[in-house]
């Protein structure tokens, strides 16, 4: 399927002039499972748009932890990098490859622009924008409110949501950094949920099937 086609069928609420000026403007880009396209600090060249595959969105603490934020399925824009985009700034979040992904890369002077000329664009922003937030409040209020147990549980629950996989394969270390804890603490809440026949650990794997199907 070439590349027009791949935007008419991932973005069809789009008008056929906008899909016809994406294709021409855009690159596709394959990216490899944990292959970043975006780091913190880097100054944003061009703007994403998820043709397949599954992106986290997350932040780095002067440490080297992350902190998930959200993920980007297909059909998905990030709203975050967008407003770097628009204000000419150095990225604030960092852009992983969950899975192997396909990425739609738009130059950084078209989204704001398409904002005042296309109408499906416009609402397109506005609900992304509105869908990042209500995602960034959910990871706030599990931060502040939730037990650590609970932030794991709906780590593999989120993950599950977003890619359809009932395997990790990671380590409990990636998982730590992600919720922005130890490998310990980690390690001992994953043979909590073991002893509950909800997860599976093997060296390097989690299959947290049981978990997410109860």
């Amino acid at each position: 399927m070439d590349k027009l086609e791949l935007i008419k069928k991932t973005f069809p609420f789009l008008e056929k002039e906008l899909i016809e000026e994406i294709s021409k403007v855009s690159s596709l880009i394959n990216l490899k499972s944990d292959q970043s396209i975006l780091g913190e600090g880097d100054y944003i060249k061009s703007f994403p748009m998820v043709i397949g595959g599954c992106l986290r969105v997350v932040r780095l603490s002067d440490d080297g932890n992350e902190l998930l934020l959200y993920y980007l399925n297909q059909g998905e824009i990030c709203s975050m990098s967008l407003t770097c985009c628009m204000g000419l700034q150095k990225s604030n979040i960092k852009m992983i490859a969950e899975e192997d992904s396909l990425v739609l890369t738009i130059p950084v002077d078209k989204p704001e622009k398409w904002m005042s000329e296309y109408k499906t664009w416009k609402e397109f922003m506005m609900y992304s924008y509105r869908k990042r937030f209500e995602e960034l409040l959910d990871t706030i209020d599990s931060i502040a409110f939730m037990k650590l147990d609970d932030r794991l549980i709906r780590f593999f629950e989120d993950r599950y949501r977003s890619i359809g996989k009932t395997i990790f394969n990671g380590t409990h270390l990636e998982i730590a950094l992600q919720l922005n804890t130890s490998r310990e603490v980690i390690s001992r809440l994953l043979r909590k949920l073991e002893k509950q026949s909800l997860v599976i650990t093997e060296r390097n794997s989690i299959d947290y099937t049981a978990l997410v199907k109860k």
